[in-house]
């Protein structure tokens, strides 16, 4: 059953995914972006319509039964005691039901909404998997993540309040109104004047509440990635010194939150206490109609207190709605806000199909031009460079050269500009890249690691590893003198990126990782720059069993690190300036002599 039900959720959320391609969801449609989200859902809501109709009715009964009563009491003449009784128990069974019908009521709601809920966060999840490398360049994380937990939270918000409090205004005034209208027209054209009043007083207050909303939700957003900067600086602030300057920083944006979270507040608060004195004033006005009409004799004296109960419930909705407003229009704001990402175009670079049965690792590099978006400055061009399987090339050169960026080409975080790369012969535009990075190992400067075990990070994405080959790969990375010291072994915890671990055993855990998919291309980015020399003569011995018989790009700073490399391609100026093997490149006296008599000039 439970697995039914994961599928039935998996397929819910790849059907919202599917309505998010349709391009009429623009932004600033909120009401037809609810809409989408709650069409799979509509059979629930239906349901729901119907009881909440039935649970509803001692609100309307009430007032009918209160009015029969005082008219029986005022003509005893007319009327006997068991007319009373028969009253009393129609409103007593009416009562009563109201229990198991709330429930059936709330039940398949809230089926709806938190289909819904986990669903928008699971396309959001998705949708942000398959954007582009550029797209996340431009997106920052604490942004994001108040996307996907902050703006998810306030749609869910908003569905709860139309579901529940918009639809229970919106059906007591279409009661009320038939009721009254059945009784007295008169008293149902006073009614119904409340109507523009409640229309004139949403469109003065709705563009500055929309206005401020933005405003307010821009300023949590900055906040949100100004504190993910703050705990990711830490140890760099820490280390110089600098905590009050952050602080600072911070108290800066708090500040500025805190101006617009008041103005906020006192706009929504001058636009709840007007609809209060407005709708009040109109009650009023409903008792003194109705009295004059009861002093008239045009109707019986109990039936001002129904007119009054239904006045006073058609008031209460209309001001349910309008103090409901400021939170429809934040839940408004926050689909705007997930929309950013939704409908964002940005995706990924590589849409090929292919699927070769191996990759071998044969790179070839044809008159590849690179330059970045919005810039008409090229990084790589003209470059031409072909590698065969099992080679080891190192790139070399300052910085700006081109080095990382030929490594992102490589991954497919990037499409040339010009040219073409292809791998084993194929195109990169015709591979399936998803298939074709699972022959691939990254292992970068700053390894990326989880909070998780050492095993969890080892294992990354691949549940069926028996133990004898975590072993053989922690061997392998030179990891099992770290691995035997600790308490739990394999299975200790490390901490948020590894902060329990030095920076040589982190990247010697990136390494057994690497090792374990058994990859065919291995890409190497500057992976012992920020090493001491122990920890960096183990990682080189981890990555010489890691680089043996597969294709491996390597960008080093250290020289001394790729002597032995096939072979070593200089870049300068986002072009190949020389390559060749070390040896070969110190006898030539180029640009790789000038750079290896500069940094040993330097020791």
């Amino acid at each position: 059953m439970e697995g039914l039900t994961l599928d039935r959720s998996l397929n819910e959320t790849l059907d919202m995914e599917r309505m998010f391609d349709d391009r009429s969801l623009a932004e600033g449609r909120p009401a037809k972006f609810l809409m989408t989200l709650y069409k799979p859902h509509l059979g629930k809501i239906m349901i729901s319509i119907f009881f909440f109709l039935i649970k509803s009715s001692p609100a309307w009964v009430l007032p009918i039964i209160t009015a029969n009563l005082i008219n029986i009491a005022t003509n005893p003449d007319e009327h006997s005691t068991s007319a009373i009784w028969l009253n009393l128990i129609v409103m007593a069974v009416v009562l009563v039901q109201n229990i198991p019908t709330h429930s059936l009521y709330i039940h398949f709601a809230s089926k709806a909404i938190r289909f819904v809920e986990a669903g928008l966060r699971s396309t959001l999840v998705r949708k942000l998997q398959h954007l582009s490398i550029a797209a996340h360049g431009e997106l920052k994380s604490g942004k994001l993540q108040a996307k996907v937990l902050r703006d998810v939270e306030a749609i869910e918000f908003l569905s709860k309040q139309m579901m529940i409090s918009v639809l229970s205004a919106v059906m007591n005034m279409i009661v009320s109104l038939i009721i009254v209208y059945t009784h007295s027209f008169s008293v149902f054209a006073f009614f119904f004047m409340t109507i523009p009043t409640s229309v004139f007083l949403i469109s003065q207050f709705r563009k500055r509440i929309r206005r401020t909303n933005n405003e307010f939700r821009k300023e949590i957003e900055d906040m949100s990635g100004k504190v993910s900067e703050m705990v990711d600086m830490l140890p760099v602030t820490r280390a110089h010194g600098l905590q009050q300057v952050e602080i600072d920083k911070v108290d800066t944006s708090l500040r500025r939150l805190k101006g617009r979270g008041i103005r906020l507040d006192m706009l929504e608060a001058y636009f709840s206490s007007s609809n209060w004195v407005t709708f009040q004033t109109f009650q009023l006005g409903c008792l003194g109609f109705t009295s004059i009409l009861a002093y008239r004799g045009s109707i019986p004296v109990g039936d001002i207190v129904m007119y009054q109960g239904f006045f006073n419930m058609i008031m209460m909705s209309v001001n349910q709605i309008l103090n409901v407003y400021p939170m429809i229009a934040k839940g408004f704001e926050s689909i705007h806000s997930v929309t950013e990402v939704l409908l964002n175009n940005d995706m990924e670079e590589y849409t090929g199909n292919r699927k070769p049965d191996q990759i071998r690792g044969e790179i070839d590099f044809d008159k590849v031009s690179f330059s970045y978006r919005d810039s008409d400055k090229h990084v790589l061009h003209n470059m031409d460079l072909r590698v065969k399987p099992g080679e080891t090339i190192a790139f070399v050169g300052e910085s700006g050269a081109g080095k990382s960026t030929i490594l992102n080409l490589l991954i497919g975080f990037y499409k040339p500009t010009e040219g073409k790369i292809s791998v084993d012969g194929i195109p990169m535009n015709e591979l399936a890249i998803s298939e074709y990075r699972k022959s691939l190992a990254v292992v970068l400067q700053n390894s990326i690691l989880f909070s998780g075990s050492i095993r969890d990070n080892i294992t990354y994405g691949l549940p069926n590893i028996s133990e004898d080959r975590v072993w053989e790969v922690v061997d392998m990375a030179n990891l099992r003198d770290v691995i035997e010291q600790l308490p739990e072994g394999l299975d200790t915890l490390i901490g948020e990126h590894g902060g329990r671990l030095s920076g040589g055993q982190r990247q010697r855990i990136a390494i057994a990782r690497a090792l374990i998919r058994d990859p065919r291309i291995i890409i190497l980015d500057e992976a012992t720059s920020a090493l001491d020399n122990i920890s960096e003569h183990k990682v080189q011995q981890a990555m010489g069993r890691l680089i043996k018989g597969r294709t491996t790009f390597v960008v080093a700073h250290r020289l001394s690190t790729i002597r032995d490399a096939d072979r070593i391609v200089v870049m300068k100026k986002g072009q190949i300036a020389e390559s060749g093997t070390y040896d070969e490149l110190l006898k030539r006296r180029g640009e790789f002599y000038e750079m290896e008599n500069l940094q040993k000039s330097a020791l």
